[in-house]
């Protein structure tokens, strides 16, 4: 008996499909109760000093793998990697951390910038 395949669709469409429920994932799955504000994974992981700082840029940095994949300029990576490298670094501190996370967003980011290239290069 063999397994189901699964296909992985890297078009831009299948990327941007992954990227948008990652960035969600990371950045506003959980809602504040009684607030408007929303924290993801990067926040609840940036709680775990250390490793969890760590698992939240691998899961940040899987979205620069797939602009490097798509052709990104390198102007635009290293954009994309400043907001990589500002979450990390000041989500990496205690409290602070949490309280930036919730505002800064860098995989919203990321994934609009992604967005707005695959927009430019397709028309």
């Amino acid at each position: 008996m063999t397994s189901p395949s699964v296909t992985l669709d890297l078009t831009p469409q299948g990327t941007m499909e992954r990227l948008e429920w990652l960035a969600w994932f990371c950045d506003s799955a959980l809602r504040i109760p009684g607030t408007s504000r929303s924290i993801g994974a990067d926040g609840v992981l940036s709680l775990v000093p250390g490793v969890g700082t760590l698992a939240g840029t691998g899961l940040s940095l899987y979205v620069l793998g797939e602009a490097v994949r798509h052709g990104v300029p390198a102007r635009l990576l290293a954009r994309m990697g400043l907001n990589v490298a500002a979450d990390t670094a000041l989500g990496a501190v205690p409290v602070i951390g949490v309280l930036f996370d919730m505002a800064f967003k860098a995989n919203q980011r990321n994934l609009n910038l992604l967005r707005q290239h695959l927009v430019d290069t397709h028309r």
